[in-house]
């Protein structure tokens, strides 16, 4: 099975991208996300609710929607921000890119292996600018939130389309469609990949900079 994915190229200061990749990685993880199963037999279940709540940025003009969930938050923030640091570090070239993949655990050929299956992956391209003045900040702020805005409305249009979703298993097989570690919410089984070691530069990320760059001139 091949995965569907999306690729995002994003432009911006070093001090907005844990809030920039946040936002996306939020609303996807949002739509992929459902109450905790609650079963009456092996096959026979409900679903409980979800809760959500706005987050205003600090360095950005934006507010998106995530799930109240501290634990699934908590692994977010620790995986993104690992990638930040990374990514703004002196050893950086100021590229890189971090995934967010969903996949399915199936059963492999020995009783006690089974194989990652990932059924869809987002992934963001990250190039760095510098800014030297707060008139050139407060544009960049405006504009990577007009860059957001498009994204989520993007990541909303994807979702409500009728693409291939992992069936609901029985309960004894939950775990290898849904994490259920967390005990607000059941997201589909996800993992981050990132990585900052690619050439300083390539040919779409001196388009997106040099482009991102007049836009701050106008």
């Amino acid at each position: 099975m091949n995965a569907r994915s999306q690729t995002f190229d994003l432009t911006m200061e070093g001090r907005q991208v844990d809030e920039a990749v946040s936002s996306i990685f939020h609303t996807i993880l949002f739509h992929r996300s459902l109450g905790k199963f609650m079963y009456k037999g092996e096959a026979r279940y409900s679903v409980g609710t979800i809760g959500y709540m706005d987050v205003d940025c600090d360095f950005i003009d934006f507010t998106y929607v995530c799930c109240t969930s501290p634990r699934l938050d908590e692994t977010i923030k620790r995986e993104i921000g690992e990638f930040s640091r990374q990514l703004r570090s002196n050893e950086s070239s100021g590229t890189g890119q971090i995934s967010l993949e969903f996949f399915q655990r199936r059963k492999g050929r020995w009783a006690f292996l089974s194989e990652s299956i990932p059924w869809e992956v987002w992934t963001i391209r990250l190039e760095l600018i510098n800014l030297t003045n707060e008139d050139d900040r407060q544009i960049c702020r405006e504009r990577v939130g007009d860059m957001l805005s498009d994204k989520i409305v993007y990541i909303s249009e994807v979702m409500n389309r009728h693409d291939y979703l992992p069936k609901t298993p029985n309960q004894m097989e939950l775990d290898s469609v849904f994490d259920t570690s967390y005990p607000d919410v059941q997201p589909y089984l996800f993992q981050f990949k990132f990585t900052t070691t690619g050439p300083s530069t390539n040919s779409v990320g001196k388009t997106v900079k040099k482009l991102f760059k007049e836009t701050l001139s106008l």
